[in-house]
């Protein structure tokens, strides 16, 4: 079987069917058998789930051992009866793991608004911590049983080499609706051995997080309990970083790429998604402006029409760019739509001759690289997005509290 987050030393986990959820697993437990470095990024929304308020505090130290995660039922907008049941969860997770409260990061998502099921997770807790395992099915399992309207598992495992010391680095993700910059309703878990200052992973983290989850879109919604967080036990025995040196370099660049593994993953299996399209805006005057006209074009709803049509209608791409709040010349920009031998469609503010056949066959890909040079600089970035169909209506519209 392939290998898994607990594929990576010290880590055991479990994926349950509790009963939130009549068809599927719906609680995960993630373990690491030694306290770990840890760090997190949460929602921007001012809305915020219950279990968010309790345990971002935790992280004040830089230092966790175990992920709870429970699916269904987000308890966010639940007021005080919802801040008590993620309490209670807390306190269940930790007797159950036999671990201090403040070493858990507990995490719920579904349906927004509903009363939390305290005790069919509570007995949950109870059940799959008695299961905890290191095989790659454990892995599998939890990567299942944080789904919500998705329609396949988000996993990520690879390997490398530090200081001659193979590392193991592994993630499990969840998003499909409420996807935006900032992050969505998402929830992403990393897990590695590689042992690093919690100060220092937590700037990796952020940084990798910027340029990976808060660069995708869907729908332009943020939801209120999103969530990537990471624990490096430090079992693989290297040298440990404490310092922004070559190792921690390296280490960011496995994250970050990582990250962006499980980002695409998200957008692929957006609600009703038939096309993943990547964004790359070129020769920007610095990287901010770069990544907000690629958030701007990304997320329009009139682009994002046109790529369900299988439509290359640079009209509204070049209008998105120019609402976006950035300065350029639009006499000055190129155009071009696909990754290999990519067709030009705009050059120097006008529109180019180019090969029609090329150009339909190329849309009706299911993936899709728009590249837009605004010729006005040196920064660059890269975001990636998903089309809007009729079937997003639908899933949206029957997906109800």
């Amino acid at each position: 079987m392939k290998q898994s987050i607990s594929s990576v030393r010290g880590i055991s986990c479990w994926g349950a069917h509790i009963g939130i959820k009549s068809n599927r697993r719906d609680l995960a437990i993630i373990r690491s058998g030694v306290p770990a470095s840890a760090a997190a990024v949460f929602t921007k929304n001012i809305v915020t789930a219950e279990p968010i308020k309790l345990c971002r505090p935790h992280l004040k130290n830089g230092i966790l051992q175990a992920f709870v995660i429970n699916s269904g039922n987000a308890n966010a907008c639940t007021g005080e009866a919802g801040f008590q049941a993620a309490r209670t969860m807390l306190n269940c997770a930790a007797d159950a793991l036999q671990l201090a409260p403040e070493d858990i990061l507990i995490s719920s998502t579904g349906i927004i608004g509903e009363p939390f099921p305290t005790e069919k997770v509570c007995e949950g807790i109870k059940a799959a911590s008695k299961k905890l395992s290191d095989r790659p099915m454990a892995g599998a399992l939890a990567a299942n049983a944080i789904l919500t309207t998705d329609t396949f598992a988000k996993e990520g495992y690879h390997a490398f080499n530090s200081n001659g010391i193979r590392i193991n680095l592994a993630g499990i993700a969840k998003g499909s609706g409420m996807i935006h910059p900032n992050m969505g309703t998402m929830l992403a878990y990393l897990v590695c051995d590689i042992d690093i200052a919690p100060a220092l992973l937590n700037k990796a983290l952020h940084r990798a997080v910027d340029a990976s989850f808060n660069m995708i879109t869907v729908d332009g919604d943020t939801s209120t309990n999103d969530t990537v967080a990471i624990m490096c036990n430090g079992l693989a025995g290297n040298p440990r970083i404490e310092e922004e040196n070559a190792a921690f370099e390296q280490f960011y660049g496995e994250l970050l790429k990582m990250c962006i593994h499980l980002a695409k993953l998200i957008v692929s299996d957006g609600e009703g998604a038939t096309k993943m399209i990547e964004y790359h805006v070129a020769h920007a005057r610095n990287e901010a402006d770069a990544c907000r006209v690629v958030r701007t074009i990304s997320d329009s709803n009139l682009v994002k029409t046109a790529m369900f049509g299988e439509d290359p209608n640079w009209g509204r791409i070049i209008a998105a760019a120019g609402r976006s709040g950035v300065s350029f010349d639009p006499e000055k920009i190129d155009l071009a739509f696909g990754f290999d031998n990519p067709v030009q469609i705009v050059a120097k503010g006008q529109p180019a001759m180019h090969n029609r056949a090329v150009l339909r066959k190329l849309m009706g890909e299911s993936q899709i690289r728009i590249s837009l040079d605004l010729n006005m600089g040196e920064a660059e970035a890269t975001g990636w997005g998903s089309d809007l169909s009729y079937d997003y209506v639908r899933i949206n519209a029957e997906y109800t509290t």
